[in-house]
């Protein structure tokens, strides 16, 4: 232990010009040293600050500096929202009270999740307000997150848990995804909302804006019981890459039974990007079960598999072989005990980063995003990256889920965050809510197991009601 030794009073010491007592801490004391390490750390952390961090002296706002061009800033403008429960739709008989208790209120989740209720119909609107690509004016090209967007046919899109890939030949963005547009029911009295599996939907674009349906370019199976993609089956979060080497279009995707417990991953390979797609086989990843998942493609042309295993608790990061066709053995354990799922995985200025949902099933909850500098890990926790709308909306994600997170080429450090709308009751009306995404500014929260910050900058997705991509995006 440092030692700290007071001298005893002389006549000097207590005179009017030092009536104190002198302090002398001796020279080979390790306190020294642990207060100088932390004042040169609080010196770092002021610094870091000041320079990403401004006050409005006028308006208390604060505005965080960025590297980013100023088309980007408009999409950064904190936007609010506010709205107030209904009334209860009906009183309790007060005999049922008596006997039962007190109800407790619902939620906002609950009246979300409640066809019936005046707040779902807010956060899923009708067909009136539907998103037309076809039609111009003041709305063309602009992006409202939740409502109905159509295809250039004038249909639903029907691409749900999905992501997407950008084709360099053809210079178009293709947009893959769950086609729900059948029948929502429950295989038995606990079981989840579900629909037969239909298959893999692909639409493509030119602009991100207006989608031409190509068809569904990996079909369920009608007939055959012991297939994986049996209609009665579970067909997830499809996601597609290129093979540069092979010239082949791979998707890999979520195969479970009804019940949830094959818990596996399929993979199917295709010739051109808009299919047919032949479907190869399954398997359970290292011989773990596996969830939500998602697929990555480095820079350097390899690719890996993101997938919730082990009940849920963690996330594994394994490596695909050289063809994207399977799994090497490398893998490696990420976020144990976190309980996270709906990986979306992106990369910037060499740092990886991934957003992740919790685990409550068809509700909202609230996204996390996380920072590595490498993509097998140690990954860390960045916290909330919702910023805007109100305090319900930044703890549900904006009432959505993460599925995937696209860069935009013309704009180093923005993206565009996928997420999906869950409308259990009816899950053809469940909606997609992309979002400007951003990486810059401090992280919110630090690292788990020492008192400091990271060195990578926060990710923040913003809320906006009505929003359109700036000039300059798609310049490569």
């Amino acid at each position: 232990m440092a030692e700290i030794a007071r001298s005893t009073p002389t006549s000097s010491s207590s005179s009017p010009l030092n009536p104190h007592p002198t302090a002398r801490i001796f020279p080979g004391s390790r306190c020294n040293l642990v207060f100088a390490v932390w004042s040169f750390v609080g010196f770092v952390l002021l610094i870091h600050l000041y320079t990403v961090v401004t006050h409005d002296k006028n308006k208390g706002d604060i505005y965080v500096h960025s590297s980013r061009v100023a088309p980007t800033r408009e999409l950064e403008e904190v936007e609010e929202e506010n709205f107030r429960l209904p009334p209860p739709r009906s009183k309790r008989n007060p005999r049922a009270v008596k006997r039962r208790g007190p109800r407790r209120p619902p939620t906002v989740i609950d009246e979300f999740l409640d066809e019936s209720s005046e707040i779902h119909s807010l956060f899923f609107p009708d067909q009136r307000t539907a998103v037309v690509p076809t039609q111009g004016g003041n709305d063309s090209m602009h992006f409202y997150p939740g409502r109905l967007w159509l295809d250039t046919d004038g249909n639903p899109i029907q691409a749900h848990g999905g992501g997407i890939l950008y084709d360099k030949a053809t210079e178009t963005y293709y947009w893959y995804g769950e086609n729900k547009d059948g029948p929502t029911y429950q295989a038995h009295k606990n079981g989840a909302a579900r629909v037969d599996i239909i298959g893999v939907s692909c639409y493509s674009s030119k602009d991100l804006w207006a989608w031409t349906n190509e068809g569904i370019v990996l079909s369920g199976d009608e007939s055959n019981v012991t297939h994986d993609l049996y209609k009665s089956n579970v067909l997830e979060r499809p996601k597609v890459i290129y093979n540069d080497k092979t010239s082949k279009y791979v998707m890999w995707m979520h195969i479970d039974d009804t019940n949830y417990t094959k818990a596996s991953v399929g993979v199917a390979v295709s010739d051109s990007a808009t299919g047919p797609f032949t479907y190869l086989y399954s398997m359970r990843p290292h011989g773990f079960d596996s969830r939500d998942m998602t697929i990555f493609k480095d820079d350097d042309g390899k690719a890996y598999l993101i997938y919730s295993s082990e009940e849920n608790s963690e996330l594994h990061v394994g490596l695909l072989t050289d063809n994207y066709l399977d799994l090497t053995r490398e893998m490696k354990r990420v976020l144990v005990k976190k309980h996270r799922e709906a990986p979306a995985v992106f990369k910037y200025e060499g740092t990886y980063y991934m957003i992740t949902s919790g685990c409550s099933g068809w509700a909202p909850n609230k996204a996390l995003a996380h920072a590595a500098l490498s993509i097998m890990g140690p990954w860390e926790t960045l916290g909330n990256p919702c910023v805007g709308g109100n305090r319900i909306f930044r703890l549900t994600t904006f009432f959505s889920q993460s599925t995937f997170v696209l860069p935009l080429p013309g704009l180093p450090g923005s993206f565009i965050f996928m997420a999906d709308r869950w409308n259990p009751s009816e899950l053809r009306d469940s909606r997609y809510v992309w979002l400007p995404l951003a990486i810059g500014g401090v992280a919110d929260e630090p690292l788990e197991y020492s008192f400091g910050f990271p060195l990578w900058s926060r990710v923040s997705i913003y809320w906006h009601r009505r929003w359109r991509l700036p000039d300059g995006w798609s310049n490569a």
